[in-house]
């Protein structure tokens, strides 16, 4: 009883959190109208989340596939390398990829020694080439499931039949296909519907503003109220609608019951073992290449920057740390609740930092300075967005433990705070550690509400590598970027090694 209390408590606050913001924006939206721009960025926010989720699955598919197939060494540490991205700094993956792709980048420099024009990265391609490096290892992994759940009897009897790799194919790869891309496209589509710092480094202008920036350019330079919150709402509600599009389109857990395995069996050789080479190696690159700039740029003045730098990360510190903690508090009294708690800890994947802080800027600014309470409110922001996160990670395990140990649980009269330092704690370190790492980083690398709320000498980290960014203090930038990647890589590597050790 009292753990179900607990959990009532968290998804009431979690609910007020995350809709009473949206009901200030409603209220405050009421009787206004789209213009011209708006809905050109809508449209635009549409098209790029559209084409950035086709590219990555259609470029997802032989990287998985290649990945499934063969063992090679170094394959585990690759698989590993697809992670990355997720927990990488949007602002710090953005300058990796100016330095490759952008105008002084390594590709247009090429393209100057061939004689050829320069590419430019700003507009919607350079959006959509931002988006494939973050969510095409994500669809490469939920991919990758769809793949080895296949069971390996399947392919055993597929050799014994004589089948080619066009039969196999055909009869196993291409039904696992058809289930599995939907829900991953629909997945990657939500997140690039609210990608704000994409936009803001790498959209070019008027034509290529989505919601979120239109959001931001409204309270931040023109400071219409009215309009930021009509455009919150239109962003919550094709948010909503996309969650609950992924919702109906679940991704299968399984392809019937097969054996563990590291690599599909029976693998194609000829020139499908080189073309798999070839993806392999091209992918590799694709993620490796924009991150290794981004340290060589920046190795060299680590030790030399600026106060306002060190300053930055110590903010980002003290919104990072009691995010994670106050996340993965709430995901885990929800997860050990019941599995009906699960639909409102998805509930903030309908909403993104800058709809929130939209609506709890119209709740302070009436009454004090935004800027007096930019950290808090960027903290318990960043905790309500991962928590979705946190929850996924935390509740299979919740679940298996209760199955497990409920009822001797229970016949011991083990509850309360016992219950928790006795059983839970000890069984789920492991989950535990991992979903503070992650929650600590995506809070470290976060722009989102703080660039609506914080004043000149009050950034982040992410918001000062930006403004350094845009201030052409490039060398600064550099250091400052690889900082924060050091720093948020290092908050998960404490965590979840921490975790990991402690369940040993």
């Amino acid at each position: 009883m009292a753990g179900r209390a607990g959990a009532l408590i968290v998804a009431a606050a979690l609910a007020a959190l995350t809709l009473g913001p949206l009901a200030l924006v409603m209220a405050r939206a009421g009787g206004g109208a789209l213009g011209a721009a708006d809905w050109a960025a809508l449209r635009f926010t549409i098209l790029q989340a559209a084409v950035s989720s086709l590219v990555s699955v259609l470029l997802a598919v032989p990287v998985a596939r290649a990945l499934a197939r063969r063992s090679f060494p170094g394959r585990g540490l690759m698989i590993a390398l697809l992670g990355a991205p997720f927990l990488l700094p949007v602002i710090v993956a953005v300058l990796g990829i100016i330095a490759v792709f952008g105008r002084a980048g390594l590709l247009n420099r090429g393209f100057e020694a061939l004689g050829l024009a320069p590419l430019s990265i700003y507009g919607l391609h350079g959006v959509v080439l931002a988006h494939v490096f973050f969510n095409m290892p994500f669809a490469v992994r939920l991919i990758l499931q769809g793949w080895l759940a296949i069971p390996s009897e399947r392919f055993r009897l597929a050799a014994a039949l004589g089948f080619g790799p066009s039969d196999v194919a055909r009869h196993l790869e291409r039904p696992m296909l058809r289930e599995v891309l939907p829900g991953v496209a629909l997945v990657v589509f939500v997140i690039c519907l609210s990608s704000f710092a994409v936009a803001l480094t790498l959209g070019g202008g008027p034509r290529a503003t989505t919601v979120e920036l239109a959001i931001y350019q409204a309270l931040r330079f023109e400071f219409d109220l009215g309009r930021a919150a009509l455009l919150a709402a239109l962003q919550f509600t094709i948010c909503g609608a996309a969650v609950l599009a992924t919702g109906a389109v679940a991704l299968p857990s399984a392809f019937g019951a097969g054996l563990d395995r590291a690599a599909v069996p029976f693998a194609p050789r000829g020139w499908r073992r080189v073309a798999d080479a070839l993806v392999l190696t091209a992918a590799a690159a694709f993620l490796l290449l924009p991150m290794a700039m981004v340290a060589a740029r920046g190795l060299p003045g680590l030790f030399q920057l600026p106060p306002e730098v060190w300053a930055a990360a110590g903010r980002s510190l003290s919104v990072a740390l009691p995010s994670a903690f106050l996340s993965v508090s709430g995901a885990l009294v929800l997860a050990l609740a019941s599995p009906r708690f699960g639909l409102v800890a998805t509930l903030p994947l309908a909403a993104s930092s800058l709809v929130l802080g939209t609506g709890l800027f119209l709740a302070v600014h009436p009454f004090l300075n935004p800027t007096l309470v930019a950290l808090p409110v960027t903290m318990l922001v960043n905790a309500v967005l991962s928590l979705p996160f946190a929850y996924r990670i935390l509740a299979p395990e919740a679940r298996a433990l209760e199955a497990d140990y409920g009822r001797l649980a229970q016949a011991l009269g083990l509850g309360g705070l016992a219950r928790l330092r006795w059983l839970t704690l000890p069984r789920l370190r492991r989950p535990l550690g991992f979903a503070l790492g992650v929650s600590a980083a995506l809070a470290m690398g976060d722009l989102g509400v703080i660039a609506l709320f914080a004043g000149e000498g009050g950034a982040t980290l992410p918001l000062l590598v930006q403004r350094l960014m845009g201030a052409y203090r490039l060398e600064q930038a550099a250091g400052a970027a690889l900082l924060l990647v050091l720093t948020s890589f290092a908050l998960f590597w404490i965590f979840d090694r921490g975790g990991r050790h402690a369940a040993s």
